[in-house]
C-alpha cells in the first residue's frame, strides 16, 4: 500500500519539475494577435479551450496538444493561446505570481488557477477552474487531460488556494 501511495505521489508531483523561470512573475502579455478582451470574455475563451483539450495525453514537460501536456504546460498553453498571457513554467512558480490569491472555494470564478499540495508541503499541481466546482488539469503520467471536481475527497484535501490571473 505504501509503495502504491508513493508511486501515485511521484506521478502527481511530476508536473512540478519542468524548466524554471524567475519566481513572482506576473502574467505578461504575449504578442499573439489575440485582441484584449474583457475579463469575462477571456475567462470564457480560456475555459472552452481548456475543456476542448480534455483527452490530450499527459507528458512530463509537455506544453502543446501535439506533444501532450503536464499540468503547468497545459495551463500556460491555454492562457497563452486563449488570453494572450505568458505564465511562469512550473506550478510552484505560478503559485508565487503577484496576482490576487483566493483561499475560499466559494469565491472562485472561471479562469482562476487552482493550486494543490500533493507532496511535501510544496505546491506541485495546478489546474484551471471552469465553474460549478469543476476544473481541467493534466494529472499524471499515463493519463490524459481531464475534468475533475473539487468535491472529490483527494482534490479537496490537497487544495491549497487559487490565483486570479484574469482581472
Amino acid at each position: 500500500m505504501r509503495v502504491a501511495c508513493l508511486g501515485a505521489l511521484a506521478l502527481l508531483t511530476a508536473c512540478a519539475g519542468a524548466p524554471r523561470r524567475t519566481p513572482h512573475e506576473t502574467p505578461t502579455p504575449v504578442a499573439s494577435g489575440i485582441p484584449q478582451q474583457p475579463p469575462e470574455r477571456q475567462a470564457e475563451d480560456v475555459l472552452f479551450h481548456a475543456i476542448g483539450l480534455v483527452g490530450t495525453p499527459y507528458r512530463w514537460g509537455g506544453n502543446t496538444p501535439d506533444s501532450g501536456f503536464d499540468c503547468s504546460g497545459l495551463v500556460d498553453y491555454v492562457f497563452r493561446t486563449s488570453a494572450g498571457l505568458q505564465l511562469p513554467r512550473t506550478s510552484h512558480e505560478m503559485a508565487q505570481m503577484s496576482v490576487p490569491k483566493i483561499k475560499q472555494t466559494d469565491r472562485l470564478t472561471s479562469g482562476d488557477l487552482l493550486f494543490f499540495r500533493t507532496g511535501l508541503h510544496r505546491i506541485s499541481h495546478v489546474a484551471i477552474y471552469v465553474g460549478k466546482g469543476r476544473f481541467v488539469h493534466a494529472p499524471n503520467s499515463g493519463g490524459t487531460v481531464r475534468l475533475d471536481n473539487l468535491s472529490n475527497p483527494y482534490w479537496s484535501r490537497h487544495f491549497a488556494f487559487a490565483r486570479r490571473v484574469l482581472d
